[in-house]
């Protein structure tokens, strides 16, 4: 047996790249996105193809297998090992050349296909294939699996793509593979011309034929190409250290026709007929993996048909020619590439909406990609639907219809010995199915575990035989992926699901989503890795720390990974006291871009606080879980005693500063914020009303607050209600109130000249009776009540401090009846708390029915204008704007209203995406200022810079305009001081 720690030392001295064999580099990789897992003996990220030979020499001498691994997006297991895990991604990820007049580029394996794209455009090319998963996947992992995507009905699929390959063997040849029998090891030739009978005869003629390893290339009339041979054969045969590839000319320009159809068989019998007019896709999807609002044209399917010209007029009349010979439903010609691309997003986000059903059923991959001849694709559709509804599953077709082959995520039950069971049942008829319609097992992601045990029934025993005899010629060790393609390993085993626990763990979040199983809110994450996306694209901000580092455990996918481990007990041991967890959670900035930007809705920032709270109890917190965590405690102290000028004085004092941050645990590139003087609370108290005189309500208004108050709508015995339309309670978060009040008071400058009547909400907690309970009089209730303040439990949550959340909330809601029974609109001008009240409040207290009514009357500022003020104009501004929407915005409440209140003020232009970096605390804390700069850097801060002169820097959220401030000197604002000083200059 191997000893570890020996296999490791010698691979540290063999190699330059990063050897690890500790709990977390291992749990990382258990994991590709299929149905199974696999625990490596460790990871090893070569420099140079020198250190691929090395490692391969010395896991040759141990007899340790050796498992090539790329974006790990694979879907049919053969990314996950048992031996030793060379990850690609690190360093050999180079565009080593790219030639325009030969059309040709040279690549490392681990190079990410959108750098490739990004490096060929501006020469009018690009690569043909394309996943779904272009952001992430890698040429490495592309050849592997002899990948194709949507465009592969115009330019095939990665093996027509591929020139010359450089591979190594397990036994350290390189060789040069490509035609005419170039860099063949001895004896392939000789097997190849022993069988050509077999190879002519026994391959199906498909455009989408990935199944088995791709010897009929080695035919002498299809030039003897050993390079396009190798592509497909995941791993097994040799390992890639570079390649060779060709390019296409990419049109100048693209139109895309959206046709309609009643079903899905419908629009895959119209995709044949199709194919003769050229298209560059033929993709098809039903409506069940169409989320609402998607501006796609009445139907139950679509295809999505794109064509290409010279001109976008060129482009556009054979969009609409696709059109005329379509018989459709409905259509829409969409020209203009900000719509095309928000379409394709629908399409390429499928891969993980695919995995839960409409119900919120699970489902997974394992028969993600058969094919059939396209002509068959509408009877084979309703074959496997039938098939499906025998078995009593469900599963949503999607795909690539112009080539035949289809995506589907099954709800199959893979937690259970007997859903399991139905599992390799149903595997073994649909396997039957697709060959008795003349089709591929595989038709885009390999056959890894998921399929390769079925293979006999696609080839028949003879030709599997051959493919063994293949293996042998490259590999006769069988070093390479073993269990995958020749000998392989059960369709039915090392599925991942049966390392989790079978009973839900005691958690303090409620998890509505996932029948409060933290489990199953891990397994959401299905490994598509859209987290590992290099560069953020439009309003995207998932996952801000990945950019950053370029780690995988610090993408959502890497810390799912983790969780899923710590759950499973065997990587990683200590549950939730893992320090690998702890330190993989430490970079998250909790921006819940994944809760949005997942496909599968993925919510680390909850996970998050789940394992903090879990980590640290009956433990000693760090620093700045006091310092920061308990935040509005502190401002509410400093409030009542009146010392925030002494505090700005203090913080002002460089050595006394330098002290208080490190008690804090505040790393020392961060300024103090400067608390306000006069609360936005205590200004609303002492602000002279309209037509009142002095600081107290005048009698009308005073008269009228009583009688708001005796309704229920507002509890608090000196607030008035002031203005004459509908009722809102403004929201004083922790930092309207203590830091920015600025912010406060534009907001009611706002709120009231848009007719709406503003109060703030209850501040007694009721001893004797209840505070507007509609029978007890106010000041009888006031008498026995207590001051108390809400506050949305925000600091406490990204801390880990649930328990305290859980309290403050109570108490939020306590305070808040009056409001919650009057149905009174709150309006929260700080995304955070917003998001918080609406997210977190109800999955912290689901079993108290105020909390979710609490979250339901939760308004932005721009949502409360556009309900409740529908016919106030705002005034013009008529200036472009720059900064960042909030994350927590983006995530959780979503930004439409306030686009459209911008353009109604004549705010130009759009925010960028991405995360600020600040984060709330994340950006304060010891050790996270330089991640929290590159954040920043990524794209709010160059948005800045390059923004012309009389630009409105816009940031609704305390942390953003803090970041602008202390890292570009720039003062940013909300959108509520923005028009409050456009209405002052107005009046």
């Amino acid at each position: 047996m191997t000893d570890h720690r020996d296999l490791e030392a010698e691979l540290r001295a063999a190699v330059r790249g990063d050897v690890g064999f500790d709990a977390t580099a291992r749990a990382l990789v258990t994991m590709d996105a299929s149905n199974y897992r696999r625990v490596p003996l460790g990871v090893v990220a070569p420099r140079d193809a020198d250190d691929v030979a090395a490692v391969l020499g010395v896991c040759r001498a141990r007899g340790v297998p050796v498992v090539a691994r790329g974006g790990g997006t694979s879907i049919a297991g053969q990314a996950t090992g048992t031996g030793v895990v060379l990850d690609f991604t690190r360093h050999m990820t180079g565009l080593l050349e790219l030639d325009p007049d030969s059309r040709t580029a040279v690549v490392q394996p681990g190079l990410v296909l959108d750098r490739l794209q990004e490096a060929a455009a501006p020469h009018g090319l690009r690569f043909g294939p394309d996943p779904s998963t272009h952001s992430r996947c890698t040429l490495g992992g592309m050849i592997a699996n002899n990948s194709c995507g949507s465009h592969s009905v115009a330019w095939g699929t990665t093996a027509d793509s591929v020139r010359e390959l450089s591979v190594l063997t397990a036994r350290g040849q390189r060789l040069r593979l490509g035609p005419g029998w170039a860099g063949a090891p001895d004896g392939l030739r000789e097997l190849a011309e022993g069988e050509l009978s077999r190879l002519r005869t026994g391959f199906p003629a498909l455009p989408r034929r990935i199944s088995g390893y791709a010897l009929d290339a080695l035919l002498p009339e299809k030039g003897a190409d050993v390079a396009r041979s190798f592509c497909g054969s995941e791993g097994t045969l040799g390992i890639l250290t570079e390649a060779v590839v060709r390019l296409v000319e990419a049109p100048r320009a693209r139109a895309l026709a959206v046709l309609a159809y009643a079903d899905e068989s419908a629009a895959a019998e119209a995709a044949a007929g199709l194919l003769p007019l050229r298209p560059l896709t033929a993709e098809g999807m039903a409506a069940d993996l169409v989320p609402p609002g998607s501006g796609l044209p009445e139907g139950g399917a679509w295809l999505f048909v794109e064509t290409g010209g010279e001109t976008a007029a060129e482009a556009r009349a054979r969009a609409e020619e696709t059109v005329r010979a379509a018989d459709v439903v409905a259509a829409l010609v969409v020209t203009e590439p900000a719509a095309q691309r928000a379409l394709w997003r629908i399409r390429e986000d499928a891969a993980g909406t695919a995995t839960r059903m409409p119900d919120g059923t699970e489902a997974w991959p394992g028969w993600e990609d058969c094919a059939v001849p396209p002509a068959r694709l509408g009877a084979y559709l309703r074959d496997f639907r039938a098939l499906l509804s025998a078995h009593g599953l469900r599963g949503a077709p999607y795909g690539h219809f112009g080539d035949g082959c289809i995506h589907v995520r099954i709800d199959f039950d893979l937690l259970t010995e007997a859903g399991v069971g139905r599992f390799r049942r149903f595997s073994e008829e649909l396997a039957d199915l697709v060959v008795a319609h003349g089709g591929s097992l595989s038709g885009e992601h390999g056959d890894g575990q998921a399929r390769a045990e079925l293979l006999p029934r696609m080839y028949g025993a003879q030709t599997v035989a051959l493919f063994e005899r293949a293996k042998a010629v490259w590999d006769p060790d069988d070093l390479l992926n073993p269990g995958m393609l020749v000998r392989p390993a059960r369709l039915d085993e090392n599925l991942r699901f049966s390392v989790l626990p079978g009973r839900p763990v005691d958690v303090a979040f409620g998890y509505p989503a996932d029948g409060g199983d933290f489990a199953a809110a891990v397994r959401r994450c299905v490994g598509v890795a859209k987290c590992r996306t290099a560069t953020a694209a439009g309003p995207a901000v998932m996952c801000p720390s990945f950019r950053v580092t370029g780690d995988e455990q610090h993408s959502t996918r890497g810390r799912a990974r983790l969780l899923h481990e710590m759950l499973a007990g065997e990587v990683i041991t200590d549950g939730w006291r893992s320090t690998e967890v702890r330190d993989a959670l430490d970079l998250c900035l909790s921006c819940k871009g994944c809760r949005s930007d997942c496909p599968v809705g993925v919510d680390m920032a909850t996970y998050k606080a789940e394992f903090l709270h879990h980590y640290y109890a009956g433990r000693r917190r760090p620093a700045a879980h006091h310092s920061m965590g308990l935040l509005p405690e502190w401002l509410h102290w400093t409030a009542r005693t009146r010392t925030a000028a002494l505090v700005n004085a203090l913080a002002a004092v460089g050595p006394l500063a330098g002290l208080a941050k490190r008690l804090g645990g505040i790393t020392p590139e961060r300024q103090i914020p400067r608390l306000a003087t006069r609360t936005f609370t205590s200004w609303w108290r002492g602000r002279k009303p309209s037509g009142g005189t002095g600081g107290r309500p005048a009698p009308e208004a005073a008269e009228r607050a009583e009688a708001v108050e005796t309704a229920g709508a507002a509890a608090q015995e000196d607030s008035s209600a002031r203005g004459t339309g509908d009722l809102v309670v403004l929201w004083p978060d922790t930092f309207t109130e203590h830091l920015t009040p600025s912010v406060g008071r534009a907001a009611v400058r706002v709120l009231e000249a848009a007719g709406l009547r503003v109060a703030l909400p209850p501040t007694r907690l009721p001893g004797r009776g209840a505070i507007a309970d509609g029978t007890t009089r106010a000041a009888t209730a006031l008498l026995t009540a207590r001051r108390a303040r809400v506050c949305c439990g925000l600091t406490y949550v990204s801390t880990g401090r649930l328990d305290r959340a859980r309290t403050v909330l109570r108490r939020t809601l306590d305070l808040m009846e009056p409001v919650l029974r009057a149905q009174v609109p709150v309006v929260v001008l700080e995304p955070s708390c917003a998001a918080a009240l609406r997210g977190d409040l109800p999955e912290l207290l689901p079993d108290d029915p105020r909390a979710a009514r609490l979250a339901a009357a939760v308004l932005t500022f721009a949502e409360t204008l556009e309900r409740h003020a529908p016919h106030w104009t705002p005034p013009v501004v008529d200036r472009p704007v720059a900064g960042q929407t909030h994350c927590h915005q983006h995530a959780v409440l979503g930004d439409g209203p306030d686009r459209r209140l911008r353009a109604a003020a004549g705010l130009t232009g759009e925010l960028s995406g991405g995360c600020c970096g600040l984060a709330g605390n994340f950006g304060f804390e010891k050790g996270h200022f330089a991640v929290s700069r590159a954040c920043a850097e990524e794209q709010l801060l160059p948005a800045v810079r390059q923004a012309p002169a009389g630009t409105v820097i816009l940031a609704d959220g305390f942390s953003c305009r803090t970041q602008l401030d202390q890292l570009a000197g720039v003062r940013g604002r909300h959108l509520a001081e923005v028009l409050a000083r456009a209405l002052d200059a107005s009046a």
